[in-house]
């Protein structure tokens, strides 16, 4: 069974930092693309960020410069580093996992953390 637990949501203010963490299994960690998304009230889920298994990591234009993808694959953990938060930033976080599942692709998704960042 695939869990992907995430953690580490919360109220801050402006300027903030925050990371959040999930903790994935049921998966071989390691040779899934794992990604960080986010929804706002009202508004469609959107990427924040992905890390392939190589490593390589993409961001969306809104949190560049700001937030950090990473991923210890000895833990299977993924982490998402957030600075300078913005009131913007508020939202509904969740971890993602893109791989392989025999001849297919799946996406795993988990339950969500909420962020809330306050002005």
């Amino acid at each position: 069974q695939v869990q992907l637990v995430e953690s580490g949501g919360g109220l801050v203010q402006a300027g903030g930092s925050l990371r959040l963490s999930c903790a994935a299994s049921g998966i071989k960690f390691s040779i899934y693309t794992m990604g960080w998304y986010r929804q706002a009230p009202g508004k469609q889920r959107e990427l924040v960020a992905t890390i392939a298994n190589g490593g390589r990591t993409n961001y969306g234009n809104s949190v560049k410069g700001r937030f950090a993808i990473s991923r210890d694959n000895a833990k299977n953990t993924l982490y998402l580093q957030m600075n300078s938060l913005k009131p913007e930033d508020t939202a509904v976080y969740y971890c993602n996992a893109h791989g392989p599942v025999g001849p297919s692709w799946e996406d795993y998704w988990g339950q969500g953390t909420q962020v809330i960042v306050s002005s």
